[in-house]
C-alpha cells in the first residue's frame, strides 16, 4: 500500500509543479501551456485512481504519465519542443524530475505482480 501512496504523492507533486508553472506564465506559450494544464489535471486524476482503484490500470497510467512527462522535458532540454528549450536548472525542474522518476519506478513496482503472473489480464477484478 505504501508504494501506491508514494507514487500517488509523486504524481501530485508533478501535477502541482506543472499547475504552478502554468500560472507563472507557461499558459501563454503555444501548445506548451495546454500541455502543462493537461499534465496538472492528469496527475491529480491518476493520483486519485491509484488510491481508490486497486487495479493494474492506474499503475500503467502513472508509469506512462511519468515517462511521457520526463521524456517531454528531456526532448525540450536537448533539441527543443515546439520551440521551447529548457535547461536542467532550478528547484522546480529538479523536483518535477524526481517526482516523475518516482512515478515510473512506482508504476513498474505496482505492475510487477501483473506482469509476472501467468493469468491473463482482465479489465475488472
Amino acid at each position: 500500500m505504501w508504494v501506491r501512496i508514494v507514487t500517488a504523492a509523486a504524481a501530485l507533486v508533478s501535477a502541482a509543479i506543472h499547475l504552478y508553472l502554468w500560472f507563472d506564465g507557461y499558459r501563454d506559450i503555444d501548445k506548451i501551456g495546454l500541455a502543462f494544464m493537461v499534465n496538472a489535471i492528469a496527475g491529480a486524476v491518476i493520483a486519485a485512481l491509484l488510491l481508490t482503484w486497486h487495479h493494474w490500470l492506474p499503475a500503467f497510467l502513472v508509469l506512462g504519465f511519468g515517462a511521457s512527462t520526463l521524456g517531454a522535458f528531456v526532448i525540450s532540454s536537448t533539441v527543443g519542443l515546439f520551440g521551447v528549450n529548457e535547461q536542467w536548472t532550478g528547484g522546480w525542474v529538479l523536483s518535477a524530475a524526481v517526482a516523475e522518476v518516482l512515478c515510473i519506478l512506482g508504476g513498474l513496482a505496482l505492475l510487477r505482480p501483473v506482469l509476472t503472473s501467468r493469468r491473463p489480464l482482465a479489465l475488472t477484478r
